[in-house]
């Protein structure tokens, strides 16, 4: 009895149609398998995603703080700065003291980073040829517009909603 019902259930399950893509499905499997594609990447050489990371924010925005760097990659600070010892020990990396105050310590690159960062860039561009090999440029741009401007309207919500209160999760 319970196997026919199962049976059933299967046989139903298989000849319904698929369910419609999912935004929020497909923006979370595409992160995710940029993510493992880039795992991948950065194995090759030697380094992991996160390394890779850091690396390029740097170069963005030399001088960046351990914690800025922290919020940024959304890590504890100690992973941050295990991270920046692996690199420093490369000689990639350099902490300098703030000259405002001597609890921070700087992050800049050292020139040991930038053959390792040409090789970087040539795989972010890969990796951005692979993902957007079959999207037209005018979709691919109304994409970036899309997302930019998902992404400040999450970021506006998120700033005027009120602190959780201990312990208590916001319920949807």
């Amino acid at each position: 009895m319970l196997h026919d019902t199962i049976t059933r259930l299967i046989i139903r399950h298989v000849n319904e149609a698929p369910p419609p893509p999912d935004l929020m499905f497909l923006l979370h499997d595409v992160a995710r398998l940029l993510r493992h594609d880039a795992d991948k990447r950065a194995s090759i050489h030697g380094m992991t995603r996160a390394q890779w990371v850091i690396l390029f924010w740097l170069e963005r925005q030399p001088g960046l703080s351990q914690k800025e760097l922290s919020e940024i990659l959304e890590v504890e600070p100690i992973t941050v700065a295990r991270l920046i010892d692996r690199l420093e020990a490369r000689g990639m990396v350099e902490r300098r003291p703030d000259p405002k105050d001597r609890r921070i310590w700087r992050l800049h690159l050292l020139p040991p980073s930038a053959p390792v960062l040409c090789e970087l860039h040539a795989e972010r561009a890969a990796i951005h040829r692979m993902a957007t090999a079959h999207i037209d440029p005018a979709t691919e741009q109304a994409m970036i517009e899309g997302l930019t401007r998902m992404k400040a309207t999450i970021l506006g919500e998120c700033r005027h909603r009120p602190p959780e209160r201990d312990g208590a999760k916001a319920v949807a």
